[in-house]
């Protein structure tokens, strides 16, 4: 016997009652979200204020909490809530509504690792994000201390607390050191 699920589009999560749950929507099925631990919202707070700071000094565009849904993927559809998220002055005034989920994918995607993910499960939003137009991931992994950064798949680089986080043409000018971001 053969199940099929119902596929969910990105409008169908809009209009469902969330009941404080965190959930995305991977090619169209509903993913239920483990809540962040604190010391992952430490540090997505530390990175995304630093960001919004520095945008919001240089008007570049919009920085987002976790909260904030992108469709990266139509039929089926994908939704993603990167832990923080910056969008482009020029883009974000493209969006033609203010309400529901951002109609794209960010400029800057970052996601903090938590204990429960898995290499697989990491892997597949990087590059999901790289595949929807997102230019700069970074991937932040609180255990080692390090933050990867992709620019494609073929331009990674692996920071440690020694070396400094920067927003190259996406976010000029934009630079920080590491170990700040996990004080």
């Amino acid at each position: 016997m053969i199940v099929q699920t119902r596929l969910v589009t990105a409008e169908e999560l809009e209009r469902m009652p969330q009941h404080d749950e965190h959930v995305e929507l991977v090619k169209g099925e509903i993913i239920r979200m483990t809540p962040a631990g604190h010391e992952h919202g430490e540090i997505a707070l530390a990175i995304g204020s630093l960001v919004r700071e520095f945008v919001r000094k240089h008007r570049l565009g919009k920085v987002y909490a976790a909260e904030t849904g992108f469709v990266l993927a139509r039929d089926p559809d994908i939704v993603r809530t990167p832990d923080a998220a910056f969008v482009s002055a020029a883009r974000a005034a493209r969006q033609t509504r203010r309400q529901g989920f951002f109609d794209g994918a960010p400029d800057v995607a970052v996601e903090v690792v938590s204990p429960e993910d898995t290499v697989e499960e990491v892997d597949a939003k990087v590059l999901k994000y790289l595949q929807a137009g997102t230019q700069l991931v970074w991937v932040v992994h609180p255990r080692t201390k390090t933050i990867t950064a992709y620019r494609s798949l073929d331009n990674i680089r692996v920071l440690t607390m020694t070396d400094t986080l920067d927003g190259s043409d996406v976010l000029p000018g934009f630079a920080v050191a590491v170990g700040e971001i996990f004080e």
